[in-house]
């Protein structure tokens, strides 16, 4: 008799533990939804993998990103993974503003339709759709308006005259360099831009990402696009340009360009982590001294 109830306490008590394991899992599961959902639609997190935002960001800063600052979208990836999908703007909540630090979709080099590879920058927007941008001996200007320097921002080389071409630069076959740039127009849908030879080099590329394939093409004087030559070209996207904070090591849009609006993914909100990323884990005692206390919850401005 005591045997049988020892058997049914037994078997109660493992029952008992089933539904508690089956309890916790389904706990896990519903909080790995919760995040995967609070971090495709609303928060993000990212690391600092270089210096062009420094001192503002420093490499192996750990941000958060606020995605519902600007719109509200479907997540553009897979969660958990680096795979791209096919988004949607849901809803748009504001429009970015100048001095924002955003982090966005890299649209590619000069000669690339696309990146190898997904990759986000982060940056200072500097300029919106419409605006006139022009760099005077390191001095931005917005609209003719001097743009005031951000509080981290860097400068460790001497200035690069007026007149020094620089030629990896998003030039439009003009004499720019780092320090001294522009006036240009940052593209807003609607704009029509003259095509010539000189300008085709940087202009074209960024048509052939709007028509998402490789169309421009330039035989001897004449421009095509499609197959149909034409003398300019008409803007179908609203675009930004943004710049590193570290202004003479930062890849920025004076290299490659502007910055089309739906590849921006949300405002850098706070650092939450930062330590040196170059020592392994192996070397935790080493790892743990390099973490950077005075960083951790620092807003960013």
């Amino acid at each position: 008799m005591n045997s049988r109830k020892n058997y049914e306490r037994s078997d109660s008590s493992a029952s008992h533990n089933k539904r508690k394991g089956c309890g916790c899992f389904k706990s896990l599961i519903l909080l790995l939804i919760l995040f995967a959902v609070i971090k495709g639609f609303f928060i993000d997190f990212y690391k600092i993998p270089t210096g062009s935002m420094e001192k503002t960001l420093l490499i192996g800063d750990y941000i958060m990103t606020n995605k519902f600052s600007y719109n509200i979208s479907t997540p553009h990836n897979i969660p958990f993974t680096d795979i791209e999908i096919s988004h949607i703007n849901l809803l748009s909540i504001k429009k970015p503003e100048i001095n924002d630090v955003v982090v966005f979709e890299f649209p590619g080099q000069l000669n690339e339709l696309y990146p190898p590879y997904p990759i986000n920058f982060v940056k200072r927007l500097i300029a919106k759709p419409g605006d006139t941008v022009e760099i005077k001996d390191r001095v931005v200007y917005v609209n003719k308006v001097p743009l005031s320097n951000p509080a981290g921002i860097i400068f460790n080389n001497e200035i690069i005259k007026k007149g020094i071409k620089d030629p990896a630069l998003f030039n439009l076959g003009k004499n720019w360099n780092i320090d001294n740039y522009g006036p240009i127009r940052v593209p807003k849908r609607g704009d029509i831009i003259e095509l010539n030879r000189d300008n085709i080099g940087c202009w074209g590329n960024m048509i052939n990402r709007e028509l998402e394939r490789k169309t421009v093409s330039t035989e001897g004087s004449v421009i095509t696009i499609g197959g149909t030559p034409v003398k300019n070209y008409t803007i179908r996207k609203d675009y930004y340009f943004v710049l590193g904070d570290n202004r003479e090591d930062s890849m920025d849009s004076r290299y490659w360009g502007f910055v089309p609006s739906e590849a921006i993914l949300g405002k850098a909100l706070i650092v939450y982590w930062s330590w040196d990323p170059y020592i392994s884990f192996i070397n935790f005692g080493d790892l743990y001294k390099s973490i950077k206390w005075n960083r951790i919850f620092k807003t960013i401005h």
